[in-house]
């Protein structure tokens, strides 16, 4: 497979779960991957995955809430491999299972940071080099913000927020040929793990609510959907956010 050869990719929260699986995808396309996290040790893992491919990458420990850290991995990015032609915002943390109003300051920031500016810090630092050329980013979002889920404020609402900020992001950088899309995943992440095993009877009742009967792997079934949006089959798609999740949720 060879859809992505020759360009540059930033993967956040590519440690586990849909950023590893995602990092994994791009680099049997052919891509260059420079993947990040907070979690050092497992971010290499995740890169010496990519190297026993074959590709090319660059692991490198990001706490995406702060933006000098961010602007540092674009910084290496750019000096190791010269631009950055995709990115890709996986990168999210929160508290969820919290009512309203028991959602503590502590929780907003926690979801707001490592997800809404994490992903606004990163586009920004690599605007400049996806303006000379154009580019594909894909923020995350999630059925939890589309839903209004209960119990889940501060990742629900950083979730809308992202989304938010992923068509202003569009329609402002349309013109520079930068294609800015949000993926809504379910997938078999650590987190649906642990709310698998904190809830076991509630998560066996959403997995069956799911048409296609299941829940979705993230590098054979997240993976392929995000190589489409940063390929150039993509090129006329901006501004959407496509649901992978096996039709739990259809927006209307």
């Amino acid at each position: 497979m060879s859809k992505l050869i020759g360009k540059v990719a930033i993967v956040t929260g590519a440690s586990r779960g849909i950023g590893r699986g995602i990092a994994l995808a791009f680099a049997k396309e052919g891509a260059t991957v420079v993947i990040c996290a907070r979690n050092t040790e497992e971010v290499v893992a995740t890169g010496n995955e990519i190297k026993s491919l074959g590709g090319r990458t660059l692991a490198l420990p990001c706490d995406v809430s702060q933006r000098q850290q961010v602007d540092a991995v674009v910084a290496a990015t750019v000096k190791e491999f010269g631009t950055v032609d995709i990115l890709v915002n996986t990168a999210q943390a929160a508290r969820i299972g919290v009512a309203f109003e028991e959602t503590s300051d502590d929780d907003m920031a926690l979801a707001l940071g490592s997800g809404f500016y994490g992903t606004y810090y990163f586009m920004q630092a690599c605007f400049p080099y996806l303006k000379r050329h154009g580019g594909k980013i894909i923020n995350f979002g999630s059925r939890s913000g589309l839903e209004g889920q209960a119990n889940n404020l501060a990742y629900s609402a950083t979730k809308e927020a992202i989304r938010a900020l992923t068509r202003v992001a569009a329609h402002e950088w349309g013109k520079y040929r930068i294609n800015v899309n949000a993926i809504c995943p379910f997938a078999n992440s650590p987190g649906a793990q642990s709310a698998a095993k904190a809830l076991p009877d509630v998560f066996r009742a959403l997995v069956a609510q799911v048409p296609m009967g299941r829940i979705g792997d993230c590098e054979k079934d997240i993976g392929p959907v995000a190589v489409f949006l940063v390929s150039s089959d993509s090129d006329y798609i901006t501004g959407m956010t496509i649901m992978a999740d096996g039709g739990l949720y259809v927006l209307k």
